[in-house]
């Protein structure tokens, strides 16, 4: 990215750093469970990713600290692909949802995707202090912050990424032929 930031351009980063999750069928299924409030799972990860890529990008030019971009948004993207909804109890989980949905989510990431030893330090790791061990990446660093912070803006209901999600959800509908212009030359009507 170059020297000015915007939402833009994190989202076109976002959608093409991740484009290989979020095309699936998958992730797209985290749309159809709540996260926080009224934010689905798959609002949140976007929300994550947006903020990981804003706090790497401040990183890297404030302190000269490098970030691995791809890895940062596919971890990002993957950091809650636990796909059940936490909400309800179920016989099948053991334990409370904070503590055990990281170890789930990476089981579930290793088994749909192909993802580094990077990807599956910042899933197992972002819920810490919950998961005892913390992030051995600058990347796993990133997602727990920003994971921390969309969680409490979702929470109380304060939009902070509408337009980001908005960007990837067009470029997903965009690439799936969801959407369709239509050629204002021609005289078919």
């Amino acid at each position: 990215m170059g020297k000015a930031v915007t939402e833009y351009k994190v989202a076109k980063e976002i959608f093409s750093l991740g484009r290989d999750i979020i095309l699936t069928d998958e992730a797209q299924r985290m749309k159809q469970f709540t996260q926080h409030g009224t934010t689905s799972v798959f609002e949140h990860v976007i929300a994550v990713a947006k903020f990981s890529l804003l706090f790497a990008i401040n990183l890297e030019s404030l302190f000269g600290i490098k970030v691995n971009h791809k890895s940062l948004v596919r971890g990002a993207l993957l950091h809650d692909y636990f796909l059940y909804d936490w909400h309800k109890p179920s016989e099948k989980r053991r334990g409370l949802h904070g503590f055990t949905h990281p170890s789930i989510a990476c089981e579930n990431a290793v088994r749909d995707f192909d993802i580094s030893p990077i990807e599956q330090d910042i899933i197992k790791h972002h819920m810490f202090p919950l998961t005892a061990i913390w992030p051995q990446s600058i990347e796993g660093w990133l997602v727990c912050f920003a994971d921390k912070w969309c969680a409490i803006c979702e929470t109380f209901k304060v939009d902070v990424s509408s337009y980001i999600i908005y960007r990837v959800n067009f470029h997903y509908e965009l690439v799936k032929g969801g959407i369709t212009f239509k050629k204002p030359w021609s005289r078919n009507e």
